[in-house]
C-alpha cells in the first residue's frame, strides 16, 4: 500500500494557498518550511504555474530548503522550466528570488538562450486553452503543446533576462517586440518598457528622443510605447531629494499638450500616470478632470496623483477624490480611499466618505477604508479590522497596512 502524500505536497497539488501557508508558519524550525520537501513544493508550484503558492513558498520556505538552483529529473532548474513554459510571472518571480539564470540545461543553454530559442523559433502548432491574468495581473495566452500547457511570455522573459544581463536592445527592436502584441496588458509590454527606460547615462538621451519622437505616430499602440517609455525614464530617475529630476520639466512639457490631444484611452493611461507622478506643479491641473475620464484605469491614475492636493485642502481635488469613493470602479475607489488619509483632520467629509466605504462590494476597499479611518483615529472600521486578526499573513495584500496601523496604535 502506497504512503500517503507528504502535506504540502498535497497542499501545493490541490492549489489549497491556506493550508500551505499553515503548514510553513508553524514555529520556527518546522519541518515543512526547512524540510526536503519544501524543494519539491516549490517545483510543483512552478510546474503548475500557480504563483499563489510560488510566493507563499518563497516568502514563508527556508532559502536553502527551496533549492532554487537544484536540477530536476530533466536536468533543469525550475526557472529554467518556467522558460520553457513561457511563464514570466512564474520565471521573474524565480529571477527576483535568487534563481542563477546562469545554470544550463543538458543542451549548455542557460536562462537567457532557452528564452531566446523560443522567441527566434515560436513555440510552434498548439491548441488554445484560454487567456488568462498571470500572478501580476498581466494577460497571457495558455496553449496546450504535446499536452503541456505553454504560455506566450517567452519574448517578455528574453527581453527581462536582457535587461538583467545588461544587454542594450536596440529601442526600435523593443518597440517591434511590444508592437506584435495587441494587448498592451501583456507581459511583453512592460519587459520591453523597462529594458528601454531603465537605461543609464549618455545611452538614455537618445531613448527620450526616440520615445518623444512616437507622439505623432498614426498607430496608438506606438504611442502608449513612447509615453509608457518617457514616464519610466522621469520615474527611475535616481537624482537625490534635494536635486530637480532633469526629465521632470521635460515631461510635464510634452505630455500637458499631448494629453489635451490624445483621443486613444489605452494612452492616456501612461500619460495620466507621468503627470500624477511629475514633481513640477503644472501637472496637477489635469488631474481633478482626469479623475472622470471614461477609462477606470485613467481615473485610478488620476485619483492616486491628488494626495498632495489633498493634503493642501485643494477644494477641487479632494471634491474629486470624494466622489471618486463612489466610482463605478474598485480599484479607483480604493485609490480614493487612500488619497483622503492625509485630508485635513478639522474636515468630516474625508471621515464620512471612508466610513461610507466600510459596506463596499469588494473586500480590498472595504479593508483599506478601514486602514485609513483607523490612522486618522476614526473608530468605524475598528470591528472590520479585528475581524481580520490572525487571519492575515505575509502573503495576503493587507498584511504591511494592518502592520501600519498597528504601529500608529502603538505610537498613540
Amino acid at each position: 500500500m502506497a504512503s500517503p502524500e507528504h502535506p504540502l505536497l498535497a497542499a501545493v497539488r490541490n492549489s489549497d494557498t491556506t493550508a500551505v501557508v499553515a503548514l510553513l508558519q508553524e514555529e520556527y524550525g518546522t519541518p515543512h518550511a526547512r524540510g526536503p520537501h519544501a524543494a519539491a513544493a516549490l517545483r510543483l508550484a512552478a510546474d503548475a504555474l500557480d504563483h499563489r503558492i510560488l510566493d507563499a513558498l518563497l516568502k514563508l520556505a527556508g532559502p536553502d530548503a527551496l533549492d532554487l538552483d537544484g536540477v530536476d529529473a530533466d536536468g533543469r532548474t525550475p526557472l529554467l522550466r518556467a522558460v520553457d513554459r513561457g511563464a514570466y510571472d512564474i520565471a521573474t518571480a524565480l529571477h527576483f528570488a535568487g534563481a542563477d539564470p546562469r545554470v544550463t540545461d543538458r543542451e549548455g543553454r542557460d536562462a537567457l538562450a532557452l528564452a531566446r530559442h523560443w522567441h527566434t523559433t515560436g513555440t510552434g502548432a498548439g491548441i488554445y486553452r484560454r487567456t488568462v491574468r498571470d500572478g501580476d495581473g498581466e494577460i497571457c495566452r495558455e496553449l496546450v503543446i504535446g499536452g503541456r500547457t505553454v504560455r506566450d511570455g517567452h519574448t517578455a522573459i528574453l527581453t527581462h533576462l536582457e535587461w538583467c544581463c545588461g544587454i542594450a536592445t536596440p529601442f526600435a527592436e523593443l518597440l517591434d517586440r511590444a508592437m506584435t502584441e495587441p494587448e498592451v496588458d501583456h507581459p511583453v509590454w512592460g519587459a520591453t518598457v523597462v529594458a528601454a527606460a531603465g537605461r543609464k547615462g549618455l545611452a538614455l538621451p537618445p531613448i527620450w528622443d526616440a520615445a518623444a519622437a512616437l507622439r505623432h505616430h498614426p498607430d496608438p499602440l506606438a504611442r502608449y510605447f513612447g509615453a509608457d517609455v518617457l514616464r519610466c525614464v522621469n520615474l527611475y530617475d535616481e537624482s537625490g531629494e534635494d536635486e530637480e529630476s532633469p526629465f521632470d520639466t521635460p515631461l510635464v512639457d510634452l505630455f500637458l499638450p499631448w494629453a489635451e490631444q490624445e483621443k486613444d484611452p489605452r494612452v492616456m493611461r501612461p500619460l495620466t500616470a507621468g503627470l500624477a507622478g511629475a514633481m513640477d506643479p503644472r501637472a496637477e491641473g489635469p488631474l481633478p478632470a482626469l479623475t472622470r475620464y471614461p477609462d477606470a484605469q485613467v481615473r485610478s491614475w488620476a485619483v492616486g496623483g491628488l494626495h498632495w492636493q489633498v493634503q493642501q485642502a485643494d477644494p477641487e481635488a479632494l471634491a474629486a477624490v470624494l466622489a471618486c469613493t463612489r466610482d463605478t470602479d474598485a480599484q479607483v475607489r480604493e485609490g480614493a480611499c487612500r488619497a483622503l488619509l492625509r485630508a485635513r483632520t478639522d474636515d468630516p467629509a474625508p471621515c464620512d466618505a471612508l466610513a461610507a466605504c466600510l459596506s463596499d462590494s469588494e473586500e480590498a476597499v472595504r479593508v483599506t477604508a478601514a486602514v485609513h479611518l483607523a490612522l486618522r483615529d476614526d473608530h468605524r472600521g475598528d470591528a472590520l479590522l479585528d475581524a481580520l486578526d490572525g487571519t492575515v499573513d505575509r502573503t495576503s495584500p493587507y498584511y504591511w497596512p494592518l502592520q501600519d496601523v498597528w504601529r500608529h496604535r502603538q505610537d498613540q
